[in-house]
């Protein structure tokens, strides 16, 4: 198998928590490249050595940077497309933290890499009733099946992926028809579309990054529903008490497909979101994490009643005690 070579170049300072978030998208191994390594062995007064042999001389004037692998598969090209929309989006927050937002693709120029995705994005089947393809490809016949298009994008979510993939099966369990369906943390908004092509009523979208939204409202135009349909917003629920007002309540799902550390900090408001008999669905846990998140949930009033598992990856459905 061949692999991509990847480097992020940023700040000293935010390699810790840079390596803490990439491990989120299950991303485990790294190579740190950081002259503060440098000045740290230099200033070890209890350390004994005659020498510094080459390649740690080169930590003295190296550009900070970690460096990962990726399969160049469709599976590791849609982790990078998520890497970099969300290193952009990390590095827009908080430039003077992280930096001016710098990522290496190995050898590969960037149009090159944005060309392999029509290698191995073909069109696939989500559960029993979706085929997911992107633009560039037709299929004549679906075998009944609505089709759900969606472009690579910097906001994640094309649907190869095993958290989005795992949402969308669990949704066709759910939607029954005509439900009102909220999408926090809705990226390329996906989620949101097979909402709506499986039946529901509505769609509200909301991310902490405006290039998501835009992106997500745009998508979903794409598959043909209109503003009569959807509503999408900017913003972080768990802080913006305004925010939450202008989403309101009475919803029949919820998606949630982020990370550990923020469906933990959803947890407490998921449920004043949720109609009497509504339904949750959160994912985007790795294993490590899972027994943590089922934690915060329960101690918030939910149960679970029935999860998905898919290579380290954990989507949960849920419903109010």
């Amino acid at each position: 198998m061949d692999f991509l070579k990847v480097e992020v170049y940023t700040k000293s300072q935010a390699v810790d928590v840079l390596v803490m978030q990439l491990s989120e998208l299950g991303i485990n191994g790294f190579e740190i490249h950081d002259s503060a390594d440098f000045d740290e062995f230099l200033e070890n007064k209890d350390a004994n050595w005659d020498y510094v042999d080459d390649e740690l001389m080169g930590l003295k004037t190296v550009p900070t940077h970690i460096t990962l692998y990726l399969a160049d598969d469709a599976q590791g090209l849609e982790t990078l497309a998520e890497l970099k929309g969300a290193v952009s989006d990390l590095f827009a927050a908080q430039p003077d933290f992280y930096g001016d937002p710098d990522i290496h693709i190995g050898n590969v120029r960037e149009e090159d890499w944005a060309n392999n995705w029509k290698q191995y994005y073909k069109p696939f089947n989500v559960g029993s009733r979706l085929i997911v393809k992107p633009s560039w490809e037709d299929v004549p016949d679906t075998g009944g099946r609505k089709i759900l298009e969606i472009d690579p994008a910097s906001s994640f979510g094309t649907g190869q992926h095993h958290t989005t993939k795992m949402v969308m099966e669990l949704l066709e369990t759910v939607v029954k028809g005509g439900e009102k369906m909220l999408d926090l943390g809705c990226g390329s908004g996906i989620l949101s579309i097979a909402g709506l092509l499986l039946g529901a009523q509505s769609v509200t979208m909301a991310d902490i990054f405006e290039n998501a939204v835009n992106t997500a409202a745009e998508n979903v135009r794409k598959n043909g529903f209109d503003e009569s349909r959807f509503r999408a917003f900017r913003g972080n629920v768990i802080d913006d008490s305004a925010l939450r007002e202008q989403i309101g309540s009475g919803y029949d799902i919820i998606t949630a497909n982020i990370v550990a550390d923020v469906i933990i900090g959803m947890s407490p408001i998921f449920g004043s979101f949720l109609a009497d008999g509504g339904t949750l669905i959160v994912s985007g846990i790795i294993d490590e994490r899972l027994d943590e998140v089922l934690g915060a949930l329960t101690e918030n009033g939910f149960g679970v009643t029935a999860r998905k598992n898919a290579e380290g990856w954990n989507a949960i459905v849920l419903s109010r005690a």
